[in-house]
């Protein structure tokens, strides 16, 4: 890892950072169930914002602290 890189969530803007990605997925999660009171609707909703925060909040970061990921 080059010493010169910059940690990677300081070059996000504030609408994607950690928590704002967090309160967002629980935002819709929540809203998906008081909106239609359906598990069968609320259960997809949360697998995908599982899979999204596992995306860009675990392998994104994870492959730029690797170095698979190069800042232009």
């Amino acid at each position: 890892m080059p010493e010169s890189q910059p940690a990677f969530w300081s070059l996000k803007p504030w609408w994607c950072q950690p928590w704002s990605i967090l309160l967002t997925g629980v935002l819709v999660i929540a809203a998906s169930w008081f909106l239609m009171h359906r598990w069968w609707i609320s259960a997809p909703v949360a697998v995908a914002v599982l899979a999204w925060w596992g995306l860009f909040l675990v392998a994104v970061p994870s492959a730029y602290r690797s170095g698979a990921l190069e800042e232009p």
